[in-house]
């Protein structure tokens, strides 16, 4: 790693979402990290693309990419946010299985570890109790249940749902692999106030990782990273995988 290079920040959103809600993380994360948002298929610039619903789909669509830049060894650090998580964790497993440079940290927020049910999955899930489900944790406007042919309901719920499946299915794989946890350490970060993912599930990703694992609470609901104090942890702790690393590779330069 050369002296004085910033950690990159790969940042993997919630169901049914884009990258806008990454969009003051830039800033916000604070020096020494370039944040980089990323698109999954079927939404924004993607959206002509295909959704993933399976594992096979996602890493197809991500892998590669993804791949080529973490291949000259610089530290980087993946942040998945609800469905982000889980999408986080299956890469970091799929980089590993490549033999490329494992991330410095894995960080989730507000997601359900693997061996905990996918809420709001089920295959007859009705478009009504979606919504429902989508509204209980912030995600659906109010309108948007009293108006089933709005704008809202035609474009997101399609993707939530997709979204939905890919979550069952990135967990159902992650519980089948013979492989086991990540070696590298985790951090684990929830909403003080999120009325779905509490403190006890979020410790369940301790079994997902052979390193150290860690859980912090910041103010906020289930989307805790659209305000401020989630960037600014990760970006500390960014800071601190930087200084971690930095270290023994000058001691071992003879710069020290």
């Amino acid at each position: 790693m050369r002296d004085g290079s910033p950690v990159t920040l790969y940042c993997f959103a919630h169901a049914g979402a884009g990258v806008s809600g990454f969009a003051h993380w830039r800033t916000q994360t604070g020096p020494g990290v370039s944040t980089v948002p990323v698109m999954l298929p079927g939404r924004g610039a993607r959206r002509r693309e295909p959704r993933a619903t399976s594992r096979e789909e996602l890493l197809g669509a991500l892998l590669e990419p993804l791949a080529d830049q973490v291949a000259d060894g610089r530290p980087y650090v993946l942040y998945g946010h609800s469905l982000g998580g889980v999408v986080a964790y299956t890469l970091a497993r799929a980089l590993a299985a490549r033999g490329l440079p494992a991330p410095a940290c894995l960080a989730v927020g507000g997601s359900p570890p693997p061996q905990t049910a996918s809420p709001g999955h089920e295959d007859d899930l009705t478009d009504e109790r979606l919504l429902r489900f989508a509204a209980g944790l912030g995600a659906a406007p109010e309108r948007a249940l009293a108006a089933p042919g709005s704008l809202w309901y035609r474009r997101v719920l399609p993707v939530l749902r997709d979204d939905l499946r890919l979550a069952h299915a990135l967990r159902a794989d992650a519980l089948a692999d013979p492989d086991g946890p990540v070696a590298v350490p985790v951090l684990a970060v929830g909403g003080r106030d999120d009325p779905a993912v509490g403190a006890r599930t979020l410790d369940g990703w301790a079994r997902w990782t052979t390193g150290r694992f860690v859980r912090r609470t910041v103010p906020g609901d289930h989307f805790f990273f659209r305000g401020p104090h989630a960037p600014r942890l990760i970006g500390r702790a960014c800071r601190v995988v930087r200084r971690t690393r930095l270290v023994p590779e000058l001691i071992s330069g003879g710069q020290l």
